[in-house]
């Protein structure tokens, strides 16, 4: 299976018979605009488009307009995005913590957010992908009170059981490692690393930041997981 990074949170799965697009917010080079524009137009599988949540870096109202041109394309979102009635797909079901969706070809469950709306576990093509959204432990140490940082940590902890208690076996984690935290931003991800053992994980959520998300490689790999470098939009993988 193939990963697109899009820009920020956002991502293309390619499979043999499916493509899945998520938390689309913008294309980060015109390359990946090619690439949205020929997978509407010319790609024979079905087409998925997955929304974790209503932040404007997570979500795009333009991607309603992608309908037009795919008649057949299937969006889930998390109950948070408010779509109107006269721009609603036709094709479109909205999830929250809990909720299964699936067809032939994929299967969705939602997890929960520290944040936000829900966290996606993906299933298809043979693999298990996680989407955090913005699950993390977004714990702001320099400007919040020790007894607030406790409270966002066990949040996180309790969200992050719930999903380990369902995957034993993880190909892919896309999950925020965003430097705005301070010192300690790469707590989130080494926790879930730590108690998930994706086989590959991917860093989402650092803007621009490139370094600073790949600096946690040497901890994933110390710890048996492929980590993916990204150094610019519109990079692909296999995996």
């Amino acid at each position: 299976m193939k990963l697109i990074y899009i820009y920020h949170s956002g991502f293309i799965l390619q499979g043999k018979y499916f493509v899945v697009v998520i938390d689309y917010y913008r294309e980060g080079k015109t390359e990946n605009k090619k690439l949205i524009s020929e997978l509407l137009n010319h790609y024979p599988g079905r087409l998925y488009v997955l929304v974790s949540h209503a932040h404007p870096d997570h979500y795009n109202p333009e991607i309603l307009q992608w309908a037009e041109q795919r008649p057949d394309l299937q969006y889930i979102f998390s109950e948070d995005v408010k779509v109107p009635i006269h721009s609603l797909p036709s094709h479109c079901a909205f999830m929250k913590k809990s909720d299964s969706w699936n067809d032939e070809l994929l299967k969705v469950k939602a997890y929960g957010s520290t944040d936000v709306g829900i966290s996606f576990l993906i299933e298809g093509g043979g693999k298990r992908i996680f989407h955090a959204g913005d699950l993390n432990n977004w714990h702001w140490a320099e400007e919040s009170t020790a007894t607030e940082v406790q409270e966002y940590e066990n949040h996180f902890l309790q969200e992050l059981e719930l999903l380990a208690r369902d995957t034993k076996e993880l190909d892919l984690a896309l999950f925020p490692v965003d430097p705005r935290l301070g010192k300690d931003y790469m707590r989130g991800a080494r926790q879930f690393i730590d108690r998930i053992h994706p086989l590959c994980f991917a860093p989402m959520h650092f803007w621009e930041k490139y370094d600073e998300a790949n600096a946690l490689r040497k901890y994933a790999e110390k710890k048996g997981c492929r980590f993916i470098t990204w150094t610019y939009p519109g990079q692909s993988v296999e995996f």
